[in-house]
């Protein structure tokens, strides 16, 4: 079974840090392109970060710019989003998806093949 898993969500005070995971279960992820997207109550699901499948080639949005960072561990078949100077309207609920292409985007979510059940960040003191 094709699965993803994201994990690492939780509450956080602003200000702080937390490391999202995202596992990939009966397929290799390198050769996929992964997106990390979020989804706020009542907000349109907004793309957050991607990294190609070499990994040559990332991509955040303006809003995490400087704040968030897209890694890939192919020992782990993991690739990670840490997320660092968190704000409230960070808080969200978190997305990996896989994309077959290779390429990877944040502008859409459509080209992607795979998605995870997704993980909670509250940000809140």
């Amino acid at each position: 079974q094709l699965q993803l898993v994201e994990s690492g969500g939780g509450l956080v005070q602003p200000g702080g840090s937390l490391r999202l995971s995202c596992v990939a279960s009966g397929f290799t992820l390198d050769y996929y392109a992964v997106g990390w997207f979020r989804q706020a109550p009542g907000k349109e699901r907004e793309g957050v970060s991607y990294i190609s499948s070499s990994g040559g080639s990332t991509n955040y949005a303006d809003s995490v710019k400087g704040r968030f960072t897209i890694s890939r561990d192919s020992a782990k078949n993991t690739v990670y989003l840490q997320m660092n100077s968190l704000k409230p309207e960070d808080t969200a609920v978190y997305y990996c998806a896989a994309d077959s292409s290779g390429i990877g985007t944040i502008v859409a979510a459509t080209p992607y093949d795979y998605w995870g059940q997704g993980t909670q960040v509250t940000v809140s003191s």
